[in-house]
């Protein structure tokens, strides 16, 4: 499943439809690679096949077996839709079982085959004349048969002719009488297949005259060929599309037939070896590999598209992405993603998945928006360091970064993905852009929140604190030069806020290497609507319920407030995760309390339209805070706390209240009160800093200047 996700061309080449195998055909379908069924025998036509002798000449129980995969055979096939055939016959009979588009690719020659043939001594003849047949299966009884009367006269008549079976045949006990003039040869490699083929003297391809035969490929003429050994083939239609009787081989059609050919070919040194020859060139010239590449192979598969020379190819990593978007980092690296696409920007993006219990936890490719997403299912339990590094998850990597070539790569959250794909960067030289959304890379909690839920205070870090914060944790010095290692290989540390940049380089990152690229957001597409005169103040809450946004200070504070005349709108945003965290029957307060899903960038207006006053006690210093742009530009209130990312774009009393991070909630209920006492500045309440907030395309325009810039292009 996951190598599908990386194909361009997919053939099921002589695959029965089992249920797992029919999955992978619509999943070859839903990735619109139009597949093909490939074949180079007639087994999806039981009536044809019965046809065959050879079958009759099976023990039943085997007999069935083959014929009960007719149905197998031809389901695969007819799921796939288009078909591949190695003879123009074996087309034609696809088309006539429901295939409307079927092109012919002939078996031919490989480079591995030529080499093995090319170093194989020449035949230096003998008092003897080998006639060679070679049978891969115990199915071509019947086919030997066409020529068996032929040879037995011509052995009786030429003393020099001897017989050499390699591999499965009844042999007629009529050659009983020739003595050791007939040998057995079973159980080669290929290898001394070719080696036993090229010590004799003619070899032949007898096939019984069935359509099943016509189906069939000329190969055991291209393998007499590449050694040099005269043949005589049954009259069948691959056999036809190359063998000119007399010039390069033999044709024969009944017993008399193969008599004379196998006297004059015994009997003619120089007409042996002349057909030989003859046929070397005609199969060299036709069936080698760059042959086959310039005459059906590209007109099957076309040529590689040439890359434009300005075209930028960008593979980023976030940890979510669409449809599953949770967080502000993935919003801002979907959108990124989005505006890099409409500049010319081929994006790809590496993301996580959940396991779904009818799908294999392969890899899925999907697009939105113009972006090719890999989806891939985490690891589980794989401790500390391995969590950290996850080579599972860079081994899927590596294989993604091989197939979208990219110019650069851009990691944002890589939480879960594991640093393991920066290391496959610098293994294979591609430059790569680290957004530094959080403290993850300095710190192991994430947020620099310790275990009670307050905020860690550290500027520059201390490895013994962090030891003692976390004491379980053994690895914390290994992961300090693991991430040291990832930051250091950067070709562009990326800060969303100067705050953020600021932690980073009290950490030892150089200035030169670390710049600021601050978040956009969606603008509102619409005038925000009034506020209802006399209602009572709205506020919301976006953080979740995670003790580092602030959300058990949240209801601490809002618990201890004695009066109703407000509301409070929770988002739960763990909804479009498929679960619930947000509970109103475990809160005791006298406002209006109201719990809504998560909103889509679609619906941010709406949602902003329900509240007056957003409140953002988050207890760490944001890298940046889209939630508060996301207000601010649609005239709300922002009560933040401060310093960091979060607030550099509130000015304290004028477009939000400013909260130290002291963790308590006193102080976020006195802020919420001043604002209940004074409601009247919230009727026509505007922002006067609007224009000071950053947007998605001033953003992305400077976000792809640096691409360009650790890319080394330029474009």
């Amino acid at each position: 499943m996951s190598a599908l996700q990386l194909c361009t061309q997919v053939i099921f080449y002589r695959v029965p439809g089992f249920e797992d195998v029919l999955k992978l055909v619509q999943e070859a379908h839903r990735l619109e690679l139009s597949p093909r069924w490939e074949v180079d025998d007639l087994i999806f036509d039981e009536e044809e096949y019965r046809q065959n002798g050879n079958i009759e000449t099976l023990p039943a129980a085997e007999r069935d077996l083959l014929l009960s995969g007719v149905v197998l055979f031809r389901r695969c096939m007819l799921a796939c839709g288009r078909g591949i055939a190695s003879t123009e016959a074996l087309a034609g009979a696809m088309r006539k079982a429901g295939l409307s588009d079927v092109v012919v690719l002939e078996n031919a020659l490989d480079v591995e085959t030529l080499k093995v043939a090319s170093a194989l001594p020449r035949h230096s003849g003998s008092e003897r004349l080998w006639v060679s047949y070679g049978s891969g299966t115990n199915t071509h009884d019947a086919d030997f048969r066409q020529a068996e009367s032929g040879l037995l006269a011509a052995m009786a008549e030429e003393p020099r002719l001897c017989l050499r079976v390699i591999g499965q045949l009844q042999l007629s006990p009529a050659f009983e009488r020739f003595g050791d003039r007939v040998e057995r040869l079973t159980e080669l490699s290929y290898v001394d297949y070719l080696k036993a083929l090229s010590q004799t003297d003619i070899a032949i391809a007898p096939l019984e005259s069935t359509l099943f035969n016509d189906c069939k490929s000329n190969i055991k003429f291209l393998e007499a060929a590449i050694v040099q050994v005269a043949a005589i083939c049954s009259p069948r239609a691959a056999f036809l599309t190359v063998v000119r009787d007399g010039q390069n081989g033999c044709l024969a059609a009944d017993a008399a037939a193969w008599r004379d050919a196998f006297l004059r070919l015994a009997r003619d040194d120089d007409y042996r070896r002349c057909l030989a020859e003859a046929a070397y060139e005609d199969v060299m010239a036709r069936y080698a590999p760059e042959a086959m590449v310039q005459t059906q192979a590209r007109l099957l598969f076309g040529v590689p598209v040439i890359r434009e020379a300005q075209d930028l190819r960008v593979l980023m990593a976030n940890v979510y992405f669409a449809p599953r978007s949770f967080g502000g980092a993935t919003i801002v690296a979907e959108e990124m993603g989005r505006r890099l696409v409409r500049k010319g920007v081929k994006v790809s993006v590496l993301t996580s998945r959940p396991s779904v219990a009818d799908l294999p936890d392969g890899d899925i490719r999907y697009d939105v928006d113009g972006m090719t997403v890999f989806a891939s299912v985490l690891p589980d339990d794989q401790g500390g360091l391995g969590q950290l590094d996850n080579p599972a998850m860079a081994a899927r990597f590596s294989e993604i970064l091989e197939a979208c070539q990219p110019d650069v790569v851009h990691v944002h959250a890589a939480q879960g993905l594991g640093t393991g794909l920066l290391r496959v960067c610098q293994e294979k030289g591609v430059p790569y852009i680290l957004t530094l959304h959080d403290a993850w890379w300095l710190c192991e909690r994430q947020f620099m929140v310790r275990a009670d839920g307050r905020y860690c205070f550290q500027t520059t870090i201390d490895p013994a604190v962090c030891q003692a914060c976390v004491p379980g944790a053994r690895h914390l010095a290994d992961r300090a030069v693991v991430m040291r290692q990832a930051l250091n290989g950067a070709a562009l540390l990326i800060s969303p806020s100067q705050a953020h940049r600021e932690l980073y380089l009290a950490n030892g990152i150089a200035p030169e290497r670390i710049v600021v690229n601050r978040n956009g957001f969606c603008w509102p597409e619409r005038p925000r609507r009034k506020r209802t005169a006399g209602a009572p103040l709205r506020f919301g809450f976006v953080g979740g319920t995670e003790a580092v946004k602030g959300y058990g200070l949240l209801k601490e504070a809002m618990q201890s407030l004695s009066r109703s005349d407000w509301e409070l709108v929770l988002v739960d945003n763990k909804l479009n995760l498929g679960f619930q965290s947000i509970f109103p029957e475990d809160w005791s307060v006298r406002g209006r309390l109201r719990v809504v899903p998560a909103y889509t960038q679609s619906g941010l207006d709406d949602f902003y339209d329900q509240i007056d006053v957003l409140l953002f006690p988050s207890q760490w210093k944001e890298s940046y805070g889209l939630t508060v742009r996301e207000a601010l530009a649609r005239d709300v209130w922002v009560v933040t706390t401060s310093p960091g990312g979060q607030s550099e774009d509130v000015v304290d009393g004028v477009n939000g209240t400013c909260l130290p991070l002291d963790g308590k909630a006193k102080t976020l209920a006195e802020a919420v009160s001043a604002l209940l006492d004074a409601p009247e500045r919230f009727a026509d309440y505007a922002n006067p800093f609007r224009e000071r907030l950053a947007t998605y395309d001033m953003q992305a325009d400077e976000l792809y200047g640096f691409l360009k810039q650790a890319s080394g292009r330029t474009i």
